[in-house]
């Protein structure tokens, strides 16, 4: 089980306990806000795209109520925006889908964080499975997804450099 996983990826930092399992789904942004009683743009949602070679993935984490722009995908990470299939997720991250997260994933998968984020003090992505989360601070996040750096890839968002 995936959030096994995650868990032991945060036991060295203490926070293994801080991961929360629901009784309910959190699967979608709607399940996890009901789960959590927060709006749903504090879910920290993890989209998987095919990198830019065969082996290897693009993790962005957004805000819940973003949705990506495939004009600046491709500007910023010149290649097209392909989401992966379920398949492709499980065995590119690790995780299932309405689990997939930015932490305990393998070398091939590489994450970036959304500057939609950056309006919330902290959000909640989730830890690996279709009703766990953990909440952290946008430097958490970033620290503990191993993130490569902040983009600008969704739509409404506009952020001058």
């Amino acid at each position: 089980m995936s959030v096994q996983k995650v868990k032991e990826y945060f036991k060295e930092s203490g926070r293994d306990c801080q991961v929360m399992e629901f009784p309910v789904s959190s699967a979608t942004v709607e399940l996890a806000a009901k789960a959590l009683d927060v709006i749903p743009a504090r879910i920290a949602k993890t989209m998987s795209f095919h990198g830019s070679d065969e082996n290897s993935c693009i993790l962005v984490v957004t805000a819940g109520d973003m949705k990506i722009d495939n004009a600046k995908f491709k500007k910023t990470f010149g290649i097209k925006s392909k989401m992966l299939s379920a398949d492709e997720v499980s065995a590119f991250t690790g995780h299932e889908i309405g689990g997939v997260c930015p932490f305990a994933n393998p070398d091939c998968a590489t994450t970036y964080l959304d500057v939609s984020l950056q309006r919330f003090s902290s959000v909640f992505p989730a830890a690996g499975s279709s009703n766990s989360a953990i909440q952290l601070t946008n430097e958490e996040l970033f620290l503990f997804a191993q993130a490569k750096e902040w983009v600008d890839v969704c739509k409404g968002i506009e952020v001058s450099n």
